[in-house]
């Protein structure tokens, strides 16, 4: 097995705070585990929704400057999960945030949906390079949730995983298993009094079938437990304030949907060893699981 300070993972996301809620937790549990955790965020995410009224003005139908100060965000959130390392796609603003799928925004010249695959692949294949990490994080060829972004994001982190000819051992999309959102859902319902997330109202969903996202239980090959990092990964949610209301363990987001902060983080494996069947449901319970 890979000893512990020569792992070495990467993190593809497309928008700041997508990282903290996502795979926060395990990103903090390597980290603090001596991994070296390379993040790289493709977009500045400029028209990401602003929550707080006070920031309002930042938002890129107003006066703008949002991607800007996302920066700070995310860095308060890197330093709550212990990531020492993050990039830009090609340096910050190199391609822009594509807005929701179907919206005009995703036309526009510069925005990351338009990027030339081959172009964005060979910039993360520097990085690839450098950093020669044995494992790369990205999402599922719907973009989890059908964001123009992820789905880009995974289009660029498979070409570079393709490119890299081996350099990589494994690649693997985000998940979340359909059965863990319905035990999230029952727990907000129960928990989480007055309809309230931080102070802002939100809607609960009454099934799964309402969500945009969710993944087949069958389809789940990894579980990482990081429970002992779920305050690190709320931390960072925190520093996102743009974009994520926080009342711990619960948060919202801009569509003021409540959900279930995890401190168990879910993984599909799309290429690369599987390790042997050690965990729960027979699932993977470490990203370097099958590399010797």
């Amino acid at each position: 097995m890979i000893d512990t300070g020569d792992r070495r993972l990467l993190f593809v996301h497309a928008h700041p705070d997508d990282e903290s809620i996502e795979t926060g937790a395990s990103m903090a549990k390597y980290a603090a585990e001596g991994a070296r955790v390379t993040l790289v965020t493709c977009t500045l995410g400029e028209l990401g929704e602003v929550i707080p009224p006070e920031l309002a003005h930042l938002a890129y139908d107003r006066d703008g400057g949002l991607g800007e100060y996302r920066i700070g965000e995310l860095a308060a959130a890197c330093q709550a999960l212990g990531v020492t390392d993050h990039r830009f796609l090609g340096g910050p603003g190199r391609w822009r945030d594509s807005g929701m799928m179907g919206t005009a925004t995703n036309d526009l010249p510069g925005c990351f949906w338009l990027a030339d695959v081959d172009e964005a692949a060979r910039e993360l294949l520097a990085v690839i390079t450098e950093v020669r990490p044995q494992v790369l994080v990205s999402y599922d060829a719907r973009g989890f949730y059908g964001h123009p972004d992820h789905i880009q994001a995974h289009r660029v982190s498979l070409r570079a995983f393709d490119l890299a000819d081996g350099l990589v051992s494994k690649f693997y999309a985000t998940a979340v298993p359909r059965s863990v959102l319905v035990e999230a859902m029952a727990l907000l319902a129960e928990d989480s009094a007055g309809g309230q997330v931080g102070g802002v109202e939100f809607s609960r969903v009454s099934s799964v079938e309402g969500l945009p996202f969710g993944t087949d239980d069958a389809n789940v090959t990894t579980q990482i437990n990081a429970t002992d990092y779920l305050g690190a990964k709320i931390a960072a949610m925190h520093a996102h304030g743009t974009q994520i209301a926080v009342d711990s363990p619960f948060f919202a987001l801009s569509d003021l949907v409540g959900r279930k902060a995890l401190g168990t983080e879910y993984y599909t494996l799309l290429a690369g060893p599987g390790g042997a069947d050690a965990g729960p449901d027979g699932r993977e319970t470490d990203l370097f699981a099958g590399l010797g």
